[in-house]
């Protein structure tokens, strides 16, 4: 029912919000089906991935059909306890994504420039 006010009212939703959804802090041995359980009683859902490298483990992507499910879904399951697990659930921002690849670039090239000239950052 409150997804509905919401439209009625017109409401102007905050520029972070959208319908994609960045869920961290998942048990790793969750199940597809437990995801679609979870998530799928706040609206329908486009797609569910979930991590499955080293890097990525306990962490998923939820793509909402629309953004209004998105904004209740967050709104309901930011902290919820899963397997003794609190979900942090947030909105997916493509800037901040790809600032930590980048840093993450920079710093191997800096790692590579140093051994390849041979400069310490160490104090000795």
């Amino acid at each position: 029912m409150a997804t509905i006010s919401l439209r009625k009212g017109n409401a102007r939703l905050p520029p972070e919000v959208n319908r994609v959804l960045y869920v961290r802090n998942l048990p790793f041995n969750i199940s597809s089906e437990e995801m679609y359980d979870i998530f799928g009683k706040y609206g329908a859902i486009r797609q569910i991935r979930i991590g499955t490298n080293k890097d990525t483990r306990g962490t998923a992507f939820v793509v909402y059909e629309d953004i209004y499910d998105a904004k209740t879904a967050v709104d309901h399951l930011s902290g919820f306890n899963v397997a003794n697990r609190y979900l942090i659930v947030l909105y997916y921002q493509q800037a901040k994504m790809s600032k930590k690849v980048d840093q993450k670039k920079k710093e191997d090239e800096i790692a590579k420039m140093q051994e390849k000239y041979g400069v310490s950052t160490k104090d000795k």
